[in-house]
């Protein structure tokens, strides 16, 4: 218990001014996911928007030194689970494409992901996209003091798996304030009853990696990039809780 950071008041605030932040930015991206926009088009206006307001994307020279993060958005488009670089690549009709925003703001982060369908996209795609926003809430809905982090990901496997669906495990929530990165990890699937216990001031993201097909992985020669070893669809959604006396309280709506 001693590794997990409780937030302070002050810190809440302005975690709370990060995530807006990352939600105002989502609305800014959302007229421009169509088919022929590039994903870099979407990198870019996301940094400027982002920079516009006095803050820092996070991602941006993330990771080893050897091979930082390039970009300003993680970007994942069909079977791409997560990490996915920015390209050239222009959007068609019937992707879906994860957008994963993180920022840096007065000292603290923001992080948060939503997959847009672009245009008309197949039922079982639907089903997938409809499905892992679910899971998110399913799993949001069991955050509150005394619960525990099995709870949260019995919730999400639970559903996901009642559809026929699978819950990519390699990949998790996380622990977040001055660092994008901290404890508590936040698994999305698992048993009630068991994990770590959720206290006020706890703050952590959510963000269950939903397949269409099996729940295996492969990670791209680029070192960031993951994607489903069976090249099925894949969706994802997230947001940054922070646990409250009474329940909780979603940051980056």
């Amino acid at each position: 218990m001693s590794r997990i950071a409780l937030k302070s008041v002050r810190e809440i605030e302005a975690m709370r001014r990060a995530g807006a932040l990352v939600a105002e930015t989502f609305r800014v991206l959302e007229p421009y996911v169509k088919p022929g926009v590039t994903l870099k088009e979407l990198d870019r206006l996301a940094e400027e928007h982002i920079r516009g307001k006095g803050a820092i994307p996070a991602y941006v020279g993330y990771g080893p030194k050897n091979n930082p993060f390039p970009a300003t958005l993680c970007i994942s488009v069909n079977e791409v689970i997560c990490h996915g670089i920015p390209t050239d690549r222009a959007l068609l009709e019937g992707d879906i494409v994860g957008v994963d925003i993180g920022v840096l703001m007065e000292g603290v982060y923001g992080d948060a992901c939503y997959t847009y369908t672009v245009g008309k996209v197949t039922d079982d795609v639907q089903k997938l996209v409809d499905t892992t926003h679910e899971c998110l809430t399913a799993g949001l809905e069991t955050v509150r003091p005394g619960g525990r982090t099995g709870d949260i990901g019995h919730a999400i496997q639970t559903l996901a798996e009642s559809r026929g669906l699978s819950v990519v495990r390699e990949y998790t929530g996380h622990g977040i304030g001055k660092r994008l990165h901290e404890e508590p990890t936040i698994y999305h699937w698992g048993a009630r009853y068991t994990g770590l216990k959720l206290q006020p001031g706890m703050v952590f993201t959510i963000e269950p990696m939903i397949n269409l097909g099996r729940p295996e992985t492969r990670l791209m020669p680029d070192g960031w990039t993951v994607v489903t070893a069976d090249k099925s669809p894949s969706a994802q959604f997230e947001h940054t809780v922070v646990v409250t006396p009474k329940g909780h309280e979603i940051l980056t709506l």
